[in-house]
């Protein structure tokens, strides 16, 4: 059972963001993709004690007792989730309050941060914090990313916990990797939500019927992702942001980019941005540009002069 008052005051976790930067949808059939974390963005939870145990989400406008939620609640599952793989009979009442910097269904894996930080932040609370290795609560969150997306990758997981670039090849061991210059990215926000369990399913459907095209597909995005991942190594961001591009044109035959998408991916490249690309599940979200710092104010008013609603900066490293 949780040490209740075992852990004065508030306890607080935080987990980042990420962006896939090459290989989304083809890393579900096997091939590899890169992402990395959006550290500069993130989502908290914050427990604290209280007579009954209540979920605060004042972003979403949720605020309710767990007792009135049902199972596949977002908050709630997780926090089901983690007393079954804890192993702990019964929890003491808190209260959680769960805020995020990402929206939410635009690409950036605000769901999985979300798991992710209230799995740390309990295990705190609970005093299991020698279960909570990133290997543990990577786990978790894909098991909770499993009930809403169906059968996510495994990428969104494993980097919000692991907060490093990783190369990814499902079912085998993660890679984490030495960035050679940082790249400087552009998070432009198309303002258009998408669920990607939604997405990767009418991908599933359409490779069901045309498996050799989207196999060919799938496999040019598998040989991007590991070229990609030489010139990240290397630090040949000319080659990087052409890498990009051309993924993202491989997303569009695959019928998951959006005209809004295209219309952001071409008017940065317009500006001077280096690459673009939609990233995540697509048909909506983010759109992630490759620019040098000289070009970037010209690239950021192109950004907004097509729509996009907010745009967010960020450096892997």
């Amino acid at each position: 059972m949780c040490k209740e008052g075992s852990q004065p005051g508030l306890i607080s976790a935080s987990a980042p963001g990420k962006v896939i930067l090459f290989g989304e949808h083809a890393v579900v059939y096997g091939r590899p993709a890169i992402a990395a974390p959006v550290s500069q963005s993130r989502a908290t939870a914050t427990i604290h004690s209280s007579k009954e145990t209540l979920l605060i989400a004042p972003d979403l406008g949720i605020k309710r007792p767990l007792s009135q939620t049902s199972l596949d609640d977002p908050l709630a599952a997780v926090i089901h989730h983690f007393q079954r793989a804890a192993d702990l009979p019964t929890l003491p009442p808190f209260t959680l309050t769960v805020s995020s910097q990402l929206p939410i269904a635009s690409g950036l894996g605000s769901g999985a941060a979300i798991s992710a930080a209230i799995i740390r932040a309990l295990a705190d609370f609970c005093a299991v914090t020698e279960l909570a290795t990133d290997e543990w609560v990577s786990a978790l969150t894909y098991e909770v990313e499993k009930l809403h997306h169906g059968t996510p990758s495994g990428i969104d997981n494993t980097v919000v916990v692991y907060e490093k670039p990783i190369y990814f090849v499902k079912g085998e061991p993660i890679e984490t990797f030495t960035v050679k210059r940082p790249l400087h990215l552009l998070i432009a926000d198309s303002g258009i939500s998408s669920k990607t369990v939604d997405v990767v399913m009418d991908v599933r459907r359409r490779w069901e019927r045309e498996t050799a095209v989207f196999n060919r597909l799938f496999d040019q995005c598998g040989t991007i992702a590991h070229s990609a991942r030489t010139a990240i190594g290397t630090g040949d961001l000319l080659e990087i942001g052409r890498l990009m591009t051309e993924n993202h044109h491989l997303l569009q035959k695959m019928s998951v980019s959006a005209p809004i998408l295209d219309r952001l991916v071409g008017a940065a490249m317009d500006a001077g941005a280096m690459g673009a690309k939609l990233s995540g599940a697509g048909r909506g979200g983010n759109v992630i540009v490759l620019v040098d710092e000289g070009r970037e104010t010209a690239v950021v008013q192109a950004l907004l002069a097509n729509s996009a609603k907010t745009i967010m900066s960020s450096n892997i490293l």
